[in-house]
C-alpha cells in the first residue's frame, strides 16, 4: 500500500480542540438515516476526519471497529476531491444494523454533499 493511498496521520484529527471545533461551531453539517457529520474550515489544506462513536451507541467493540474501517475508507478513496475542511462523523442508532453496502453508500452521498455544498460557504 503506497502513502497515498493509505489513512495518514495528517489525514486525522487528533486533537480535542480539532474535534470541538467541528462540532460546537460547524460551518456544514449534515444527516442521513445511518450518519450525521459537522464540518469546519481548516488551514492545512486538505480534508481531515475525525470518529465519533461512543460505546453508549455502539457496545460491541467488534461493532464499532466496522464503522470506523467502513468510514474510513470511504473517506480514504474520496479524499482528494474534499474540500480543505475538518470533518467529524458520528453515527446514528440505525448504523448498528445496517449492512456494509448500505453504510459505504450513505457515508459517500454525505461526501458527495460534502462536494457539492463546501464548508467554506461558497
Amino acid at each position: 500500500m503506497t502513502a497515498e493511498s493509505g489513512f495518514p496521520r495528517t489525514a486525522r484529527l487528533l486533537k480535542r480542540d480539532e474535534f470541538e471545533g467541528a462540532l460546537r461551531a460547524p460551518e456544514w453539517r449534515s444527516a442521513n438515516r445511518y450518519f450525521r457529520v459537522s464540518a469546519r474550515r481548516n488551514t492545512v489544506g486538505h480534508a481531515r476526519l475525525g470518529l465519533a462513536i461512543p460505546k453508549r451507541m455502539a457496545r460491541r467493540a467488534v461493532t464499532r471497529n466496522r464503522l470506523k474501517r467502513i468510514i474510513r475508507e470511504s473517506f480514504r478513496v474520496r479524499q482528494q476531491w474534499l474540500p480543505a475542511c475538518d470533518f467529524v462523523l458520528g453515527v446514528r442508532s440505525a448504523a448498528i444494523e445496517g449492512d456494509n453496502p448500505a453504510l459505504f453508500s450513505a457515508v459517500g452521498e454525505l461526501w458527495q454533499r460534502a462536494r457539492e455544498q463546501p464548508c467554506d460557504g461558497s
